[in-house]
């Protein structure tokens, strides 16, 4: 298939296929799926080898969120019955960091609903920080408060974090039809604060609100001009309670495409496939590693993933390897512009990648300055996740609250969690 050749060869050379090509890819047949994956795969392999980088969620507040993102549990006005408390103490969450890093994951990623942090929440989750690094050496932590104030991401930069989550979740054009108490703008401007300040930028998209293959096309184009490192995808998770609770439009195969169309357009970049894993690809997971090389482990914020020994066994079963804690994520070139980003800025330049993009852009020489790896899915407001064993899918439209298992474990309960 011409298309695919030409794919996998821009993507081996780092090299921006066009919009209609990225189009075509979701636009390609069933029984074009294998070859599409394949494809993917080849790109994959070539920056990424066989490897899985294992990522682990912290809710260290759970809902209570005055924004009215439509696809949220969190949201304002949301009815879903998920956990709600307010800041877990850094002993806290440094002993539910410790679950995920048992397990396995080289990140923790620390999550709080709510527009945004004051300087006071910035302090809190310094203190949180240097707690979990003090008890796990080597692990990456990524933060993930919402929209960042002037001076917040330096803050975090200067208490440990690694990196900074903010998903555009879908394209420009549409976001306002998602959520009103903010803009599209407003997170673009959010990612560039963190990625300035010397943090991975790690941004990704929710697919499955109804969006087009112009909308999907749109904000991953928009993810790699803004120099992304790691792009999680959600699928979304339709919670009774919220606006998009009958956005059921997602199957095994679309979420296959999607992925593979986000490859192709950041080939080098880590690729997650974030929340709603166990809902829409349910037993094509293991082909899923084939074009992503990243997941999270175990649980998600406000919903249950399946277990985490049932990822490492996936992972193992479909001959990839977990990640080890002294493997850079990143290829060569990226995390060698990363230091010399990091080594601008601490000479007094600004190490800002404008332009630059996830992939080095139209120049296949170009070193973007890549910003660190991981984090996704949780934007501040994300949501995921869903038992082992769902049920076949519904029929668009169709309510299905029996897919999706409301947290109950882990951080803010009594109970232990899923590692």
């Amino acid at each position: 298939m011409d298309l695919l050749n030409t794919l996998v060869e821009k993507g081996l050379r780092r090299e921006l296929p066009t919009r209609e090509e990225a189009l075509a890819v979701l636009a390609t047949s069933d029984d074009e799926l294998l070859d599409v994956v394949a494809a993917a795969g080849k790109v994959r392999r070539q920056w990424f080898g066989r490897r899985v980088k294992l990522n682990y969620l912290v809710n260290l507040k759970s809902g209570l969120c005055p924004e009215d993102c439509s696809y949220c549990s969190q949201r304002l006005g949301s009815k879903a019955e998920i956990l709600k408390y307010t800041w877990l103490k850094p002993d806290e969450a440094s002993q539910a960091a410790a679950a995920g890093v048992a397990g396995g994951a080289k990140r923790v990623c620390l999550v709080a609903s709510g527009r945004g942090p004051t300087d006071r929440d910035v302090a809190r989750v310094g203190e949180t920080i240097a707690a979990i690094k003090e008890q796990n050496e080597g692990v990456e932590v990524c933060a993930c408060l919402g929209l960042l104030s002037d001076g917040q991401a330096e803050k975090l930069r200067e208490a440990g974090a690694d990196a900074y989550n903010h998903n555009l979740n879908t394209s420009e054009a549409t976001y306002g039809q998602i959520t009103k108490t903010h803009t599209y703008a407003d997170r673009v401007d959010t990612v560039r604060k963190a990625h300035a300040a010397g943090l991975s930028a790690c941004s990704g998209l929710i697919a499955g609100m109804g969006e087009s293959d112009e909308d999907l096309v749109d904000v991953v184009y928009s993810l790699r001009e803004l120099d992304s490192d790691s792009v999680p995808v959600n699928f979304l998770i339709p919670f009774e309670g919220t606006p998009l609770a009958k956005e059921w439009n997602l199957t095994p195969q679309r979420c296959l495409r999607i992925l593979a169309m986000v490859r192709f357009v950041c080939p080098d970049v880590e690729v997650r496939i974030a929340g709603g894993r166990e809902v829409h690809l349910r037993s094509m997971q293991p082909l899923a590693l084939n074009i992503a090389n990243s997941i999270f482990l175990g649980d998600y914020l406000t919903s249950e993933g399946q277990a985490g020994q049932a990822d490492l066994d996936m992972i193992a079963d479909a001959g990839f390897e977990v990640e080890g804690a002294g493997t850079t994520t990143l290829p060569a070139h990226r995390a060698d512009a990363a230091e010399a980003a990091a080594a601008a800025r601490a000479g007094g330049v600004c190490g800002s990648a404008a332009g630059s993009g996830c992939g080095s852009a139209a120049d296949a020489d170009a070193q973007a300055p890549g910003c660190g790896s991981a984090c996704g899915g949780c934007s501040g407001h994300a949501h995921a996740g869903a038992p082992a064993e769902a049920p076949a899918q519904a029929e668009p439209g169709e309510v299905r609250p029996d897919l999706v298992a409301v947290r109950r474990r882990g951080a803010g309960t009594d109970l232990a969690p899923n590692a």
